[in-house]
C-alpha cells in the first residue's frame, strides 16, 4: 500500500517550523511521510539539516520537500539573470535534499508562484525559457538521484502547467528520467475534465501525489470523488507516496499565501487538528484497500 503523509503546514501559520516536532507528531498519528517546505533548507546549518534527517530515519518517517519558487527565482523569466539565480537556488535545494537523504522535490519548479496574469503568446515563450532552465536542473536531479516533480496547478496560481496533459508534454520534451509530475486533487478539481483521465494521462510519469478537498480541508470533509481518484491511482499501479496538503487556518504567511481568509477548522485546538488529520488518514487508507 502507498505510504501516506501530511504537509507540516496543516498546523502552522509560517513556513518555518520545528520540523523535528512534526516528525514526532506524524509518527504518533500513524503517518508514513512528512512533507517539509524546501525553502527553509538553505538557511539551516548542515548540522541542523542532519538532525532533522536523523530524527526522521529514527522515527521511520520519509521526508519529502515542496516549494513554489518565489518570483525572484522565476525559471521562466524574461530576465536571464533571474533565471540564472533560480537555477542556482534550486541547485542549492537539491544539494540540501541530497545531504538529508531525500529523493523527492516537488512544487512549482518550472517558473514561480504565484505566476501572474499573462497572454497566451507570453506563456508559449515562457515555456521555452522554462525548458531551457530545466535542462540544466534535470542533470543535477539525475546526479543527485532526486525526483524533480513538476506540480500541475490551477490557472489562478500559475499559467504554465495547468493540466496533466500539459505536464506530460513538457516532461517528455525534457526526456530526463528524474523529471516527474506532481498531481494535486485540489488543482485537478478546477482544471481537469476527469480525475481518472488525468491520472491515467500522467501514468508512469506520476512521481508524487497531493490530496485535499475542493475547499482545502482534509480528505473526507468535502465533495471530492475519492473513489474515482483511487481507481485512477490503482489503474496505473501508482506505488508512490500520497501526501495530504490541507490548509484550514487563517493568519500568518501561510494563510496569506494560500489565501485562507476564514477559519475552516471550526476554531479547532491543536488536539482537534490532530484528530482531523488522524481521521483523514483512516479515511484515505480505507479507500486505498
Amino acid at each position: 500500500m502507498n505510504r501516506i503523509g501530511i504537509y507540516f503546514a496543516f498546523w502552522e501559520k509560517e513556513w518555518e517550523a520545528d520540523y523535528c516536532r512534526y516528525i514526532e507528531k506524524a509518527k504518533q498519528l500513524g503517518f508514513d511521510v512528512l512533507e517539509l517546505a524546501a525553502g527553509c533548507l538553505p538557511d539551516m546549518s548542515s548540522a541542523q539539516r542532519e538532525k532533522i534527517a536523523d530524527r526522521a530515519r529514527d522515527a521511520g518517517i520519509d521526508l519529502t520537500y515542496c516549494i513554489g519558487l518565489p518570483p525572484r527565482y522565476d525559471l521562466a523569466s524574461e530576465d536571464a539573470a533571474v533565471r540564472k539565480s533560480g537555477i542556482h537556488y534550486v541547485g542549492q535545494l537539491l544539494s540540501c535534499i541530497k545531504q538529508m537523504g531525500g529523493d523527492t522535490l516537488g512544487g512549482i519548479l518550472y517558473s514561480c508562484w504565484p505566476g501572474g496574469t499573462v497572454t497566451y503568446d507570453y506563456k508559449m515563450k515562457a515555456r521555452e525559457r522554462s525548458l531551457d532552465s530545466l535542462r540544466e536542473l534535470s542533470r543535477m536531479a539525475e546526479e543527485y538521484d532526486i525526483n524533480y516533480c513538476l506540480e500541475i496547478v490551477n490557472r489562478y496560481e500559475q499559467y504554465l502547467l495547468n493540466t496533466a496533459k500539459e505536464g506530460v508534454d513538457f516532461a517528455r520534451e525534457l526526456g530526463s528520467p528524474k523529471i516527474k509530475l506532481l498531481l494535486d486533487s485540489f488543482h485537478m478539481n478546477i482544471e481537469e475534465d476527469s480525475f481518472h483521465e488525468a491520472i491515467e494521462t500522467a501514468g508512469e510519469l506520476l512521481g508524487h501525489f497531493h490530496i485535499g478537498e475542493c475547499n482545502r480541508k482534509v480528505p473526507g470533509r468535502g465533495h471530492m470523488d475519492w473513489d474515482e481518484i483511487v481507481r485512477g491511482l490503482k489503474d496505473i499501479n501508482y506505488q508512490g507516496r500520497i501526501v495530504m496538503e490541507p490548509f484550514v487556518r487563517p493568519g500568518g504567511q501561510v494563510g496569506k499565501d494560500i489565501k485562507i481568509y476564514r477559519d475552516q477548522s471550526g476554531n479547532a485546538s491543536d488536539m482537534r487538528m490532530d484528530s482531523m488529520a488522524e481521521e483523514a488518514l483512516k479515511f484515505i487508507r480505507e479507500k486505498l484497500k
